[in-house]
């Protein structure tokens, strides 16, 4: 059992939560501009988690073991399974298979599908993208360190609007971009 003493301080001071939640909604507002997130003791890609997470929304970390007390004692979030959790959280690149998994509500339920939060090597030099929808003035190439497939299925996961799952990739730098489920992304075809 792990001694949760130490933990009972973390979690984000309120300034910083709020500066965390501005860049969320940033993110989601402008997809794909990075944004930064403020500097923390804990990796960028857990600040999203820390600021949205509460008693009612399941969390679930991948490759964060050492990490998933200190989120759960910082949040009161329940541990829930990759299918089901509000916010899934991977501190390395998310493969296509994890992401297929996530939960993406229903027509009815759109609420219920997953923020996802995946920590990638960059926002730039992985697949290229164009990006279009809502929050994009004009067409926008993005590409982080993702693949061709893990857009793909992305598309597949977001296929029936308003159901899907939105992302937030964040760098090791803390800069930070979001691709909300009603962005359009053409993989491949960036200039």
């Amino acid at each position: 059992m792990t001694d949760i003493r130490p933990m009972l301080g973390a979690g984000l001071d309120p300034v910083q939560a709020q500066r965390i939640y501005r860049a969320i909604l940033t993110a989601f507002a402008r997809p794909g501009v990075a944004t930064a997130l403020p500097a923390t003791g804990f990796p960028p890609a857990l600040l999203p988690v820390l600021a949205l997470a509460d008693l009612e929304t399941g969390i679930h970390l991948l490759d964060a073991d050492e990490w998933a007390a200190a989120v759960t004692v910082a949040t009161g979030a329940p541990v829930a399974s990759l299918q089901t959790a509000k916010y899934v959280t991977a501190l390395r690149p998310m493969t296509p298979g994890e992401l297929g998994a996530v939960a993406v509500g229903t027509a009815l339920r759109p609420e219920a599908g997953a923020t996802v939060i995946c920590a990638v090597e960059a926002l730039h030099g992985g697949t290229p993208t164009h990006i279009s929808g809502p929050g994009v003035r004009e067409q926008l190439d993005f590409a982080p360190t993702v693949d061709a497939e893990f857009w793909a299925v992305r598309g597949d996961r977001n296929a029936h609007f308003p159901a899907g799952a939105d992302l937030l990739f964040v760098d090791a730098e803390g800069a930070l971009a979001g691709v909300p489920r009603t962005t359009a992304v053409d993989f491949g075809k960036a200039n």
